[in-house]
């Protein structure tokens, strides 16, 4: 898009409307002096003796004759003859006027053409149209940008459909493969037996979750969240949630460390705040490296509440934390069946984070990462 420096005036099309009015005025000056020179010759001037020569010589060959021929004619009709010569005049103006407009319609059109064709390159405009121009160009960037947005979150979405179904087929071929051992082996030990059917159990659950998954992309419509206030001890209601992660601390030999303030009071949706510290709660675990600690940092700060949660483990970069909120995104690219879902977590934590006039950030440095929610005290409608 070419440079240009926006008018000091607020109005946009001051450029347009000045050359406009330049135009018009230029135009009402040469049809009145046009006009003013036909009535000169028409009705003050030298109309009749060019007439009555062009009948004498072409015609009559006779000057009383061509003289008496004007009388009955051209004389009778002289004012009907001016006024005839004005309007065409003013129709010619007006012709000329209505080119000048069609001009930038048509220049305006060829940029929406640009638009529907998807041409890559900017759109130019005359320079009194730099407004249009530039409104024209950022739908085009909007367009575009759109675009790419899609076909990527439809490629992801393909991508997560593609790497669940392997995760579905992993476990179900444990489950099958170790119910089949206890159903064809018969010598085999009651200790083996319970090892089987113990392991058979894990894939299962795994199973279940990854089903869930399935659910939870199909009724993934952020839109659709609507909120429930009500007051909520915040400090119990994350020492509770912790406290149902026991199990899951248990496999990596985690542990969890507390730095909150003692009965945090928020207005807020208990059920759908739960679920986003649920989802944090779930990725550092997914995330943690084995035999370290979660730490969980409550602390109130005016009237917003601060809440952190920090996992060691390897250091995500950057770019991957720019996109760590987006819809389907996993941060293990190895799929691993083990760890990670449907990459809906963090991306619905956001969500109802910001539907609760909050902020969620991450953050990820010397192999610590956290992430950082703050929420207000008063909900807001």
């Amino acid at each position: 898009m070419k440079n240009r420096k926006k008018p000091k005036n607020d109005d946009d099309f001051l450029l347009f409307k000045n050359r406009l009015s330049v135009r018009v005025f230029l135009m009402l000056v040469g049809s009145l002096l046009i006009i003013a020179g036909i009535y000169l010759f028409i009705l003050k001037g030298n109309f009749a003796n060019v007439v009555v020569a062009a009948l004498e010589r072409f015609v009559y060959h006779d000057r009383n004759k061509a003289l008496s021929v004007y009388l009955r004619t051209f004389k009778a009709f002289e004012l009907w003859l001016f006024l005839l010569a004005v309007c065409c005049v003013f129709f010619v103006i007006f012709r000329r006027y209505t080119n000048n407009l069609s001009n930038y319609f048509m220049e305006i059109n060829r940029g929406i053409d640009t638009l529907v064709n998807e041409d890559t390159q900017d759109v130019t405009l005359p320079t009194e149209l730099a407004s249009t121009e530039r409104k024209i160009n950022s739908i085009r960037h909007t367009l575009t940008e759109r675009k790419v947005d899609a076909e990527r979150a439809e490629q992801r979405k393909n991508d997560l459909v593609m790497y669940l179904a392997h995760d579905l087929k992993t476990p179900l071929s444990s489950v099958i493969g170790y119910l089949t051992l206890l159903r064809d082996e018969s010598q085999i030990s009651d200790e083996l037996r319970e090892r089987y059917l113990s392991i058979s159990l894990d894939k299962a659950e795994r199973l279940e979750e990854l089903i869930n998954e399935f659910f939870e992309i199909t009724r993934f419509n952020l839109s659709n969240i609507t909120l429930m206030y009500g007051k909520t001890n915040l400090t119990r209601l994350i020492e509770q949630l912790a406290y149902e992660f026991k199990p899951m601390l248990a496999g990596k030999n985690l542990r969890l460390e507390f730095e909150m303030q003692p009965d945090i009071v928020i207005s807020c949706d208990a059920n759908k705040i739960q679920r986003v510290f649920d989802n944090l709660l779930r990725n550092a675990v997914s995330y943690c490296d084995k035999d370290t600690a979660i730490k969980i940092v409550a602390e109130q700060k005016g009237d917003h509440v601060r809440i952190a949660i920090l996992n060691e483990g390897v250091t995500i970069p950057q770019e991957k934390l720019e996109r760590i909120f987006e819809q389907f995104y996993r941060l293990d690219i190895s799929r691993s069946s083990t760890t990670g879902g449907a990459g809906l977590g963090l991306a619905i934590s956001k969500e109802i984070v910001e539907l609760h006039h909050g902020q969620i950030t991450a953050h990820s440095d010397n192999g610590v990462t956290s992430f950082e929610v703050s929420l207000p005290l008063v909900g807001k409608s």
